[in-house]
């Protein structure tokens, strides 16, 4: 079943596929990415292999083998004790918690939230490829946006949702300054603390797209996903590429992803807020959610 084929043939099919780096003839075999490739026994007139049964059933293996499997994160039970590793994070002791609970909602097992001029995470670390997986996929719901809430001001740093990626980045990314400041507040708050983080969020005011620094820290940026009251009342789907988008937020690449919280925050307007989460995973870049 093997072929001795010429190896330009064998460059060629190899950048062709894009199956990987091409050697040079062992053997008698044209090899890819270390694999001896069955091509059949006959050539075409422009030396390309005839298409055979082996060839393939080789190509739809190697296919197959490239799609990366699905990473759940948050797969929520209808009912019950919300299950590990999700905790609830307290950032500030003095300032009530939002409340977390699982329940069954429009058909949909969730994380309901609802703040009441309060604040809390609901988080877990993580340990994510982000090269086989880069994409962040997830449902999110609200029963209406903060109507004084305004990511431009301190006083405004309220969000009705949002999604929260916290990041390491390479050491020599921080500036002295950036480094200091960081031990300050991991002395104050612990190692929650991350290098940097993202923060989807269901805005009120500013249009989808919208990057902002947050208000009490650069090493958090604020990216509007969805904005105002179409959508509320309702399930609605969010598919992000994170790593583009970190270095979209940052100019540069993250070292790794170490964790993920959700949130529904009204601690600085007093508002109340109600919300839902669900179906946390993490899939390949050209894959479907």
């Amino acid at each position: 079943m093997f072929a001795t084929i010429e190896s330009n043939s064998c460059r060629a099919l190899c950048r062709s596929c894009r199956l990987g780096s091409f050697g040079p003839l062992r053997n008698g075999w044209c090899w890819f990415g270390g694999f001896p490739l069955s091509l059949g026994r006959q050539l075409g007139a422009t030396g390309w292999p005839r298409p055979g049964r082996w060839w393939i059933l080789l190509v739809l293996a190697l296919a197959a083998g490239v799609q990366a499997e699905p990473v759940w994160v948050g797969r929520f039970p209808s009912a019950g004790e919300i299950p590990a590793p999700w905790q609830l994070e307290k950032l500030n002791q003095d300032i009530p918690a939002t409340r977390y609970r699982l329940r069954e909602w429009d058909g949909v097992n969730a994380v309901e939230a609802h703040a009441l001029g309060s604040m809390a995470l609901l988080g877990r670390p993580l340990t994510i490829d982000l090269v086989k997986t880069p994409v962040l996929c997830w449902r999110w719901r609200i029963d209406a946006p903060l109507k004084k809430a305004d990511m431009t001001r301190k006083s405004g740093d309220d969000y009705a949702a949002r999604v929260y990626l916290s990041f390491a980045v390479p050491p020599d990314t921080l500036s002295l300054g950036t480094r200091l400041a960081l031990g300050v507040a991991r002395a104050l708050r612990g190692d929650q603390v991350p290098d940097a983080a993202i923060n989807y969020i269901w805005d009120n005011r500013h249009p989808v797209g919208t990057w902002q620094a947050n208000t009490y820290t650069d090493r958090a940026r604020m990216r509007v996903t969805r904005s105002g009251a179409a959508d509320a009342g309702r399930w609605v789907s969010e598919r992000r590429q994170v790593a583009d988008d970190f270095r979209q937020a940052f100019g540069h690449a993250p070292l790794r992803l170490t964790g993920i919280a959700l949130a529904s925050d009204t601690d600085n307007t007093g508002e109340e807020a109600h919300a839902g989460f669900a179906d946390f995973r993490f899939v390949g870049r050209e894959e479907a959610c």
